[in-house]
């Protein structure tokens, strides 16, 4: 990562220790966002809001997440989440997501990882018929809003981990499955 070292701080421990106790490391990610933790929970705070909101199932949320990340070219999201989608489906269905391949999602499924694709690659581009796929999938306007608005969430927190220089960590790397190791193809290379 491009920034120093963040200072110590109680809530810097907390994010390490959190990380310690999820991830088995700390991770660069939460470095970084140490020199501000109160913009990280504030951030993850919106997006848990989102993800009830919309109803989301953590399953959903690894397909929002790794359709959104690999779209964008972000490696350290596509790793870490690719990972998370593996133990929560499968290795295989997750190393598909990542590639852009959806034939084993459901139609709900489908029309998560279609619409945070089109939000990562063009949000501008974006038309009603693409929001009535949402619809059609059975959700609601009020779930589509949040929906969206998870994904939006997903693209600033990547957008700043990207631009400041994280990379997916040696650790993260080797103890992804090998369908997700194979298809990050893209962004930073796992740290050294």
């Amino acid at each position: 990562m491009y920034l120093s070292p963040p200072p110590d701080s109680p809530d810097a421990d907390r994010m390490y220790a959190d990380d310690r106790a999820e991830m088995g490391f700390v991770m660069t990610g939460s470095q970084l966002w140490a020199h501000r933790p109160e913009l990280h929970d504030g951030l993850f705070a919106l997006l848990g809001a989102a993800s009830t909101a919309a109803g989301l199932t953590a399953r959903e949320r690894g397909i929002l997440v790794t359709a959104c990340a690999s779209t964008l070219g972000d490696s350290y999201c596509s790793m870490a989440w690719g990972s998370k989608l593996a133990a929560l489906a499968d290795p295989e269905l997750s190393g598909e997501v990542l590639r852009g391949l959806d034939d084993r999602l459901t139609d709900r499924e489908r029309a998560l990882a279609g619409w945070a694709r089109r939000l990562a690659r063009d949000a501008n581009g974006t038309t009603a018929e693409d929001v009535d796929g949402l619809r059609n999938a059975g959700y609601d306007d009020g779930q589509i809003l949040a929906i969206t608005t998870y994904v939006a969430l997903r693209i600033a927190f990547s957008t700043v981990n990207d631009g400041l220089g994280v990379q997916p960590e040696p650790e993260l790397a080797a103890g992804a499955p090998e369908s997700v190791r194979s298809a990050v193809t893209y962004g930073r290379p796992p740290a050294v």
